[in-house]
């Protein structure tokens, strides 16, 4: 999950997994698998690394995990 804010200011939370593009038509849109469209205040660089700190440290915590089971 990321945060992002609407352009209004408010912040609320996306599922990064369900995004299925990020564009700038000037705003930044994020389309979800689901249909669902929002418009946000981040740029598309922006959200791009926050999926990637995101997955990052899902990666992370399952390895972690995985190693603590083999010991």
């Amino acid at each position: 999950m990321i945060y992002v804010t609407r352009l209004k200011g408010k912040e609320f939370v996306v599922n990064a997994a369900y995004i299925e593009t990020v564009e700038k038509t000037p705003d930044t849109v994020i389309r979800l698998t689901t249909g669902k469209v929002y418009v946000v205040r981040e740029t598309p660089e922006e959200v791009v690394d926050k999926c990637v700190t995101y997955f990052t440290n899902c990666r992370t915590e399952l390895t972690v995990r995985h190693m603590t089971r083999e010991e």
